[in-house]
């Protein structure tokens, strides 16, 4: 199944940015995951809340492209507690997270419900 694309809230560098809903996490994200695309790594947060019953699982999945020499890294798992959890996850290093063609992968825990929003951090001037 083809996964899922997630896109970017820009955080405002000097100015605000209103809290967003987020993109619902619902059984089709977590059987097909989340694709980032043109994704800079060092530059994404996830933010991701868990309304399931139960402390459940994000998965950032490392990378397979060329610049990935840290692939044998493993995956980043992190736990999102039950029904009001919220964590925020990232920045990522591309050289182990960035999968080909400037994508990002996560995947989630059966049964998580809740919301993902992916943040993209201003450049430094």
């Amino acid at each position: 199944m083809a996964r899922t694309a997630v896109s970017y809230t820009a955080l405002t560098p000097n100015g605000h940015t209103s809290d967003v809903a987020g993109t619902t996490i619902d059984s089709t994200l977590v059987t097909n995951g989340v694709v980032i695309n043109g994704v800079d790594p060092e530059r994404t947060v996830l933010r991701v809340a868990n309304t399931a019953a139960g402390a459940k699982n994000v998965t950032v999945k490392t990378g397979t492209g060329p610049q990935s020499w840290m692939a044998g890294q493993g995956d980043l798992v992190v736990s999102v507690a039950a029904s009001t959890g919220k964590e925020f996850v990232g920045p990522f290093t591309s050289a182990h997270f960035q999968q080909r063609g400037s994508q990002l992968y996560i995947d989630f825990e059966s049964g998580f419900t809740g919301t993902i929003t992916v943040f993209k951090l201003p450049k430094a001037y």
